[in-house]
């Protein structure tokens, strides 16, 4: 496995510097001047092009990206054209707040998409079947923001009950978790269904009931044990799906967070900061891959990775 696990750590340097490339390219092809906007509306065109000059942004696109790699070698990811101060310190300011919402918002989609998945499947075609697969489709189809707003609407608009925006404690992460794990909870529940029919009705499940084991022991240590690889897998990829719906939740509920940061950095033109930000989820979610890849082994016996 250590080897395993060597191969696939130096797997991650060429997939960050693919990333690095494509969001290099991409940032500087978008419409926009960030000197023009660091130095003001007022400024001259002579004081722009001082900043343009400062910042390197004069040189061609191959010699800004040669000074970027050379810099991320070192652990530098440049300093942010809006507040100047290092990206590197101004992502771990704000990354805490995003891993405790996607950490909150995972905990839901297990809690609910299991839940429902589970019980849709040891009665397909039913009522609760059907209503659960609708409850599936409204969640994959409603957009993150939309959700978040309709929550606001009731919760602390109409209830009271829980704060509209901030991140200053525990209450004020529950609107926007929801607003971002229900619709990934959808996607667990109909795979948690599909994966647990294809199971259930194998020769090991049919020997288990012959032998007067209890249904909920069938479901669950038989059948739910043996459908938890496709299920990891989808927690695995869908933490990397709400990272990315971190930016939205944070923006609706005005958290100061990596997504909001990078939303803000986008505005402004600061392409340090966007590509600093990116690398840095892009490096998240490839580790967090690689760990669900260990989980294999855990979850199935069967799986050697010598």
């Amino acid at each position: 496995m250590f080897s395993y696990i060597i191969k696939r750590v130096l797997q991650i340097i060429p997939t960050l510097i693919g990333v690095s490339i494509l969001v290099f390219i991409l940032i500087h092809s978008v419409p926009g001047d960030p000197a023009r906007l660091k130095a003001g509306n007022e400024a001259s065109e002579q004081d722009v092009q001082l900043i343009r000059e400062r910042l390197g942004l004069d040189q061609p696109l191959y010699i800004q990206y040669g000074h970027y790699v050379a810099n991320l070698i070192k652990g530098d990811l440049g300093t942010s054209l809006r507040s100047d101060r290092p990206v590197l310190q101004e992502i771990l300011t704000r990354f805490p707040t995003t891993l405790s919402l996607t950490v909150m918002a995972i905990f839901i989609m297990v809690l609910i998409g299991l839940f429902a998945g589970i019980i849709s499947a040891t009665k397909p075609n039913s009522s609760r079947d059907n209503f659960t697969m609708m409850f599936s489709l409204f969640g994959i189809s409603m957009p993150i923001f939309w959700l978040g707003l309709m929550l606001i609407l009731i919760f602390s608009y109409y209830l009271h009950l829980l704060p509209s925006g901030g991140n200053d404690s525990f209450k004020y992460f529950i609107l926007p978790a929801l607003a971002i794990g229900l619709s990934s909870s959808a996607i667990l529940a109909r795979l948690t269904r599909s994966s647990i029919l294809e199971i259930i009705h194998q020769d090991f499940v049919r020997t288990a009931r012959a032998k007067g084991v209890k249904e909920k022991l069938v479901i669950y240590k038989h059948t739910l044990k043996n459908a938890l690889i496709p299920i990891i897998t989808i927690i695995g990829l869908e933490f990397g799906h709400l990272l990315g719906g971190a930016v939205l939740a944070e923006t609706v509920f005005s958290m100061n967070g990596l997504g909001r940061y990078v939303i803000q950095s986008i505005q402004f033109r600061d392409y340090p900061a966007i590509q600093g930000c990116v690398l840095f989820i892009a490096a998240i979610f490839v580790i967090v891959n690689l760990i669900v890849d260990l989980c294999y082994s855990l979850v199935d016996p069967r799986v050697r990775y010598d």
